[in-house]
């Protein structure tokens, strides 16, 4: 509670005075009033309400814990550049040798040193320029932008334009003069050649940049043209409503993916996406995927590396893993090939041979005689149907 003075009281008085307190702080007192009528909450603490004794307070307030300093007349407005007040015709004392101004000495002159100063001329005095002085607040001292005029930007607008105006003429002079020196070459010869028509493509593609800078306006929106460069753009359905049944696959909002396919039976020809997972297993992420799982293998094993920390490396080394791999393998092959041969790369058996083969099996007697099988040789010759009885019994 505000208190008007610090006198010391009696211990009767000051008794009285704490069940005032808590009278008031229960809503059984009315609360206090200060100076201005209003009243005190009796729950402010005594550091907060105590008035320090500097300030002779006579009755309860709480003025000193108010912003009792006024704002200065901050202002927001800036310095008049380059304006004059008045210009003297003859110099005056106290005045700049240099150029006769007021406001100025010659030590912070900005005008040329001239040879005679308008201290011993008194000729050519230059205008007293327009001195102010602003009291800014903490904003408008440190704003960089404080006093810009943004009107002066329509000069940087208009250079820019001639510019650009002065680059279009000059490309348009080069296009015509190389129209007229095509002309007159293709009234000289017959043939045209190669280069020339390269150059007459080139040609029309720059009269086509010329006339599309003519016919450039930011205002107009044009309709945006499809290629064939751009994967997803607007035009193309989202992948969350290919598929309108609630059993399909499943999209999450958040990460936006969709890893199994929402038309499964649609035709994989006319079908533009097939789901996350298609991605996963093919192109270069599969390269990827193998690249960190031999970095994985690799550091098991004992090597010092790590695909987060040093991919380069760790792709360096699977790089030779890979060149590595496929030397251990052709000379495995080379050495089971010397080894044990190539069949498929010997030359091929006589046809005899290969018609002659059978897995019938015959058995002989010493004097020659077939004991189990048949005799090929009496059944080509009563059938009449073998043309080669004689190379066949040669092998046999």
């Amino acid at each position: 509670m505000a208190t008007a003075s610090v006198a010391f009281k009696s211990r009767e008085d000051h008794r009285k005075q704490l069940e005032l307190e808590e009278a008031r702080k229960a809503g059984l007192a009315p609360a206090e009033l200060d100076e201005d009528g209003k009243e005190i909450n009796p729950h402010i603490p005594q550091y907060m309400s105590s008035a320090p004794w500097y300030l002779n307070a006579e009755r309860p307030s709480l003025k000193h814990q108010r912003k009792w300093k006024s704002d200065p007349n901050y202002t927001k407005a800036w310095y008049d550049r380059g304006a004059k007040i008045f210009q003297a015709d003859k110099y005056r004392k106290g005045a700049c040798e240099n150029c006769g101004a007021m406001t100025h000495n010659a030590k912070t002159c900005m005008e040329r040193p001239r040879q005679k100063g308008a201290k011993w001329t008194s000729m050519h005095i230059a205008p007293d320029e327009k001195i102010e002085t602003f009291e800014l607040d903490y904003d408008g001292k440190r704003d960089r932008w404080n006093g810009y005029d943004a009107a002066t930007y329509a000069r940087v607008i208009e250079r820019y334009e001639a510019r650009d105006e002065a680059r279009r003429k000059y490309l348009k002079e080069q296009q015509l003069k190389k129209l007229e020196e095509k002309n007159n070459k293709q009234n000289g010869e017959e043939e045209v050649s190669d280069e020339e028509e390269d150059d007459e493509d080139d040609l029309k593609v720059d009269e086509a940049k010329v006339d599309e800078s003519k016919q450039m306006d930011f205002a107009k929106v044009e309709k945006r043209v499809r290629t064939t460069e751009e994967s997803a753009i607007r035009e193309d359905t989202a992948k969350y409503l290919l598929n309108l049944d609630v059993n399909s696959a499943h999209y999450d909002p958040k990460t936006r993916s969709m890893r199994e396919d929402p038309l499964p039976d649609a035709d994989p020809n006319e079908k533009f996406y097939g789901g996350d997972n298609q991605y996963r297993v093919s192109g270069q992420a599969l390269e990827f995927k193998q690249l960190n799982i031999h970095a994985w293998e690799a550091f098991d094993k004992g090597q010092d590396i790590h695909m987060q920390a040093a991919p380069s490396q760790a792709e360096l080394l699977f790089k030779n893993y890979k060149v590595i791999k496929e030397k251990l393998k052709s000379r495995m092959k080379d050495t089971i090939m010397d080894k044990y041969g190539n069949a498929a790369a010997e030359e091929e058996l006589p046809r005899e041979l290969l018609l002659g083969q059978s897995e019938r099996q015959v058995e002989y007697d010493r004097a020659g005689r077939i004991i189990k099988g048949q005799d090929w040789k009496l059944a080509c010759v009563e059938h009449g149907s073998c043309a080669m009885t004689s190379l066949l019994w040669k092998h046999v």
